[in-house]
């Protein structure tokens, strides 16, 4: 059985308060500790490395005691082993790629240091620039020297600080893609702060939602993602559509819920009878022109285009159905049907794509 990383602390600031409490396998995967600024990941993130000191609860690490407030223990930064990676890299500007890669590596021999810094620039694909200033180099160069060194060190944890916001959107993109293939070499566990949806997603397997300094859902990502535990982490990870409504009947193991005067039958997650809060993802939603009538599905809502915004590759469309609902589509889809704003259209849903949570 792997060893886990018990985080049960709280820290105080001023008019606020930071709160964690939860259990990480010590495998070679990627937790996620998700939500808007001032939530309180970074915090959390920084109480695991060892810069700043909880004021209550503790942290293990295996069966090692890192931070207790009872026992009164703290380990030092150094003594934990782990590697924190910084917003802003925090490289050396007057040193080589080489040196910054190697920096402080003091607790080892000479060779076994340089063979670990061949090691990083091999990886990292650096070897035409170790010797480059590093006020000479791209964003995407600055971000992959500030990974080789913090892996030089040979961590047991990686934590990452927003690794990818001080990135242009190409190179987020690009670099999202390369990140883990990167790290899976290193096979150590990873956590990851970010308020990005899509580097959530692309990156992790376990999602923390934290709000306000508390943890609002802890869980496998694409079940955070698609099953949110109330309307609050519904608005935080990103499912556009959330709407008050009422659960009229259970039948075969679905819900038969009313939204504005309009049935619509989900899945039943064992919620009874009465209000309830109803989630569906734009992605979800099928759009048809209003005339076709070869849909076999049962969720269907007839409406009428309300706006049209260009999203990249995608286009969102909001319908009012009676009540506004967005949803997405190719931007190849909205020429064939040609859609703008007035046009009518049969929007439909799956049943296992409609989420009920309490109200």
């Amino acid at each position: 059985m792997a060893e886990k990383l018990l985080i049960d602390i709280q820290k105080d600031f001023p008019g606020r308060q930071v709160s964690i409490q939860t259990e990480l396998e010590l495998t070679p995967s990627w937790t996620v500790l998700f939500g808007p600024s001032g939530a309180g990941k970074s915090t959390v993130l920084r109480c695991l490395a060892g810069l700043e000191t909880p004021d209550d609860g503790e942290i293990c690490f295996g069966n090692e005691i890192w931070y207790s407030k009872n026992q009164k223990t703290c380990v030092t930064p150094q003594q934990r082993g782990t590697g924190f990676f910084f917003q802003d890299y925090a490289l050396f500007p007057h040193l080589s790629v080489k040196k910054n890669i190697g920096y402080n590596l003091t607790e080892i021999s000479k060779d076994e240091k340089n063979k670990r810094i061949a090691r990083m620039v091999d990886i990292f694909d650096l070897s035409k620039l170790e010797n480059r200033n590093i006020q000479s180099l791209s964003g995407g160069e600055k971000q992959r020297v500030a990974l080789a060194r913090t892996l030089c060190r040979h961590p047991r944890l990686l934590l990452l600080d927003e690794p990818l916001s001080a990135l242009d959107n190409p190179s987020r993109i690009r670099l999202r893609k390369e990140l883990r293939d990167l790290l899976r070499q290193f096979k150590i566990p990873v956590i990851l702060v970010t308020h990005d949806r899509t580097e959530a997603l692309s990156l992790g397997d376990r999602m923390i939602v934290m709000n306000h300094g508390t943890v609002l859902q802890d869980g496998p990502i694409a079940e955070v993602f698609s099953k949110p535990n109330q309307k609050t982490t519904a608005g935080i990870v990103g499912m556009e559509n959330v709407f008050p409504g009422s659960i009229r009947e259970k039948k075969d193991g679905l819900a038969i819920v009313e939204i504005n005067d309009n049935l619509l039958e989900a899945a039943n997650f064992g919620l009874d009878t009465g209000p309830v809060m109803v989630g569906i993802r734009a992605e979800d939603i099928v759009i048809r022109l209003a005339r076709e009538t070869n849909s076999s599905a049962r969720n269907q809502l007839r409406g009428t285009i309300e706006a049209v915004v260009l999203e990249e590759s995608l286009v969102r469309l909001t319908v009012n159905c009676g009540f506004s609902i967005d949803a997405l589509i190719t931007r190849e889809s909205k020429e064939e049907m040609k859609l703008d704003v007035s046009r009518e259209v049969t929007l439909s849903v799956k049943a296992t794509a409609i989420h009920l949570f309490p109200h």
